[in-house]
């Protein structure tokens, strides 16, 4: 579907005054990316608004010899977060940054090297011995309890940090970036038609959301366009993985408050579905079913089948939530209030359980579809549980409702053409945990110069710190599930 692209290149000042005005008629920032051109950096801001969908880039170029831009951090809390990323790969300063700290350099990488710089040398050697300075709370009573970053169970890494008094929490510091794999310096290079592997391991379990939004994006700067039944099959593969995985976290829940049962029933139902996902695309996950200009299922899912999957699940939901000491734990803990979630810039289910409308489905469609809005407003786990339940039977809905309507094939393949001079393109897609938002730019040579990746976990994850104020320690386990955000696509 046609979307209004407008794009523009200002001056440090004029960057400033476009970003407020922007920001006040409703859009939001949807990812800063800087590019390394040579002699000159150049960041790019993506705003966006839907619906109707609507993107606006904002272009700055600054010398490589002492690159800064205007600090955006008192517009935005993520401007402010993407532009101290951009301080570690790229060494751009954040002018009026109001606390420039490392975000994605843990303290022992090295103090100068810039890594997605284009001449930047391999590192130095790590120094072992350096170390985060934490801010300390203190107060009578007040001590510190240190989680991570090695868990107990397969998870990936993450440190915490709790200010605690008593049990409840007073102040929660959450460290990532422990796996940085640079895998945006690994587009760039390929040509523009074989890099969707690279997409798709991203965050394993949002395969389908990356590949989908690459492709979209490579779509976009080659002029691409596929047929809407195309579009639709698409649409099908992102609610599927949108099942999966929503049924997992509902038994996951469940179990973290020691209702085994439930998450017993619910493994059982995702392994249901993902055996489905198998005889669609070949793959488990639904890998190799999308590229750009192009999508392939092997078969369309049962219908009938589907609906059965989701009378299961509503089932298992129901008993869950008629455990009232499930219930209790899960009501009014770990509550996100709905002018936190958007001062944040909250994405998916963690923002609308929190009251917010957001949807790229709506906001940014590819093709027409019949989305039934969910939400709630309590902003607990308890709301963000419940939108995941509904969101499985809407979803279960819309899925069946685009296999009953196809009657065209199930492959679908356009060849695109080499782009005569330099292309950048932008894919957005709502993946199971929110929106996703690719940016890539190609050159004549077909070739990825630049690629961006924007995860809703990179807006969500700081949200739930916030969450956990006043929350009592032994229930982070239960608040850190019910938003379950991905390390790895927080972490690129």
């Amino acid at each position: 579907m046609s979307h209004d692209w407008v794009r523009r290149r200002l001056s440090q000042d004029g960057l400033t005054e476009m970003a407020e005005d922007l920001l006040d008629k409703g859009f939001r920032l949807g990812l800063m990316a800087a590019h390394d051109d040579g002699a000159t950096l150049r960041v790019v801001y993506l705003f966006l608004a839907g619906w109707p969908d609507r993107r606006v880039e904002l272009e700055c170029v600054v010398p490589s010899a002492d690159p800064a831009v205007p600090s955006l951090a008192y517009l935005s809390f993520a401007a402010g977060r993407f532009e101290r990323e951009m301080a570690d790969l790229y060494g751009i300063r954040p002018v009026g940054h109001p606390r420039v700290r490392r975000l994605v350099r843990h303290a022992h990488w090295p103090e100068d090297w810039y890594p997605m710089r284009g001449a930047a040398a391999p590192a130095s050697e790590f120094e072992g011995a350096a170390h985060f300075p934490f801010v300390t709370v203190e107060g009578p009573g007040v001590y510190e309890i240190p989680v991570g970053p090695v868990h107990a169970g397969v998870i990936e890494p993450g440190h915490f940090r709790f200010s605690v008094a008593g049990e409840t929490v007073l102040r929660l510091k959450a460290r990532l970036w422990f796996v940085h794999r640079g895998v945006e310096k690994l587009f760039q290079g390929r040509p523009a038609d074989g890099a969707v592997d690279l997409a798709e391991r991203v965050s394993g379990d949002t395969s389908i959301a990356h590949a989908l939004a690459h492709s979209l994006a490579i779509e976009d700067a080659l002029g691409v366009e596929l047929p809407d039944d195309a579009r639709r099959l698409r649409a099908l593969l992102v609610e599927l993985e949108r099942l999966y995985n929503h049924v997992a976290d509902l038994g996951a829940l469940a179990n973290d408050v020691g209702f085994s049962l439930a998450n017993a029933h619910a493994q059982r139902i995702r392994e249901r579905l993902l055996r489905i996902n198998a005889v669609v695309t070949g793959h488990r996950l639904l890998r190799n079913a999308i590229r750009p200009g192009a999508v392939a299922l092997r078969a369309l899912p049962d219908a009938t089948e589907l609906r059965s999957v989701a009378a299961d699940v509503a089932e298992v939901a129901e008993l869950t939530l008629r455990n009232t000491v499930l219930y209790d734990r899960f009501d009014g803990t770990a509550v996100l209030h709905t002018e936190d979630a958007h001062a944040l810039g909250c994405l998916g289910y963690v923002a609308r359980a929190s009251g917010m409308r957001t949807d790229a489905r709506l906001q940014h469609p590819t093709t027409a579809l019949p989305v039934t809005e969910i939400g709630a407003a309590a902003g607990d786990v308890l709301a963000r549980y419940t939108v995941r339940r509904d969101e499985f039977a809407a979803s279960t809905e819309l899925a069946c409702r685009l296999i009953e309507t196809h009657s065209g094939p199930t492959e679908y393949a356009v060849t695109p053409a080499p782009p005569r001079t330099a292309r950048s393109g932008i894919g957005i897609v709502e993946g199971w945990r929110g929106t996703v938002v690719h940016r890539v730019e190609i050159d004549d040579a077909n070739r990825i110069t630049r690629a961006k990746i924007v995860d809703p976990s990179w807006f969500n994850w700081p949200a739930l710190p916030v969450a956990m104020a006043d929350t009592i320690v032994p229930d982070f386990p239960l608040a850190n599930k019910s938003f379950n955000q991905s390390y790895a696509g927080n972490d690129l």
